[in-house]
């Protein structure tokens, strides 16, 4: 991956905790670090391949001058979503914002700020069995993607399956989206909780019936055993209703703990279910 850098670009603007400093505005100095592929650009000399430097500052001029922010740290993630938003061809960003005349009354060159913020990619799996199912689904992506920071970049066909763990309840539709996202798991669970409670989800019966039910199965290659979300998502290997659909969008793409592919844990699983 390249690496296209704005170093020190000036910007006089409002950003304090302090009333003056909102009211009167003041110097700030902002350094960019895009990731991106410029080769194709370097070959050909088309510049739609590679990020216009100048274009670029102007529009993180207006962006950074656009709100008022108690914080510099809200102004330099504004910022890395702005680029990441806005810019196709950048992989990942890095903001570094420094406040020289930072009213500290301290000698010191400045006060500064560095975000990094990147595209990541992760698979998010759905299901309905509760209502009209189909609208549902049609709904919580609809909602997905309308969500900063989130795009669908494949979907699987929707399959009709049995109800896993608790039986007493109607069949669900199921599937899995893939996209790529710079919201963090956390971040992402979060919106997945915010759409399911706007779709009027209830977590009453562990396993049980619900208009929507959101899970994160993948994010990147990522191990971890956070509370808020589990990845990879703990139950993958043992759910056809997840394999198959991962399967028919992302066979390939291997499970960085069990060390298998998509393609081969569905196989596995469907002929141990047919032994049975």
């Amino acid at each position: 991956m390249d690496t296209l850098y704005v170093k020190d670009l000036e910007i006089f603007a409002h950003h304090g905790v302090f009333p003056e400093e909102k009211a009167l505005g003041q110097k700030f100095v902002v350094s960019l670090k895009l990731s991106l592929d410029m080769q194709e650009a370097a070959l050909t000399g088309d510049l739609s391949k590679s990020v216009h430097y100048g274009e670029l500052c102007h529009q993180v001029e207006l962006e950074f001058q656009r709100e008022k922010h108690d914080l510099i740290e809200t102004a330099g993630e504004q910022i890395a979503d702005y680029i990441l938003e806005n810019y196709d061809l950048v992989k990942a960003v890095t903001v570094l914002v420094k406040k020289p005349w930072a009213p500290i009354h301290r000698p010191l060159d400045y006060a500064a700020i560095e975000v990094s913020r990147a595209w990541h990619r992760a698979f998010i799996g759905f299901g309905s069995n509760l209502g009209d199912k189909e609208k549902n689904i049609q709904e919580a992506l609809a909602l997905l993607e309308a969500r900063d920071g989130i795009k669908i970049v494949s979907r699987s066909s929707i399959i009709e399956t049995e109800p896993w763990g608790y039986e007493n309840q109607d069949n669900f539709l199921n599937g899995v989206v893939e996209i790529k996202t710079w919201l963090s798991p956390r971040l992402l669970m979060q919106t997945l909780f915010d759409i399911e409670a706007a779709l009027k989800r209830e977590r009453t019966i562990h396993w049980g019936p619900r208009t929507l039910d959101l899970d994160i199965l993948f994010y990147d290659d990522v191990i971890d055993d956070d509370p808020v979300v589990t990845l990879p998502h703990p139950r993958i290997q043992e759910r056809l209703f997840v394999l198959e659909p991962l399967a028919e969008i992302a066979p390939n793409f291997i499970h960085p703990v069990l060390r298998k592919s998509m393609a081969q844990l569905a196989q596995e699983l469907s002929d141990r279910e047919q032994q049975q």
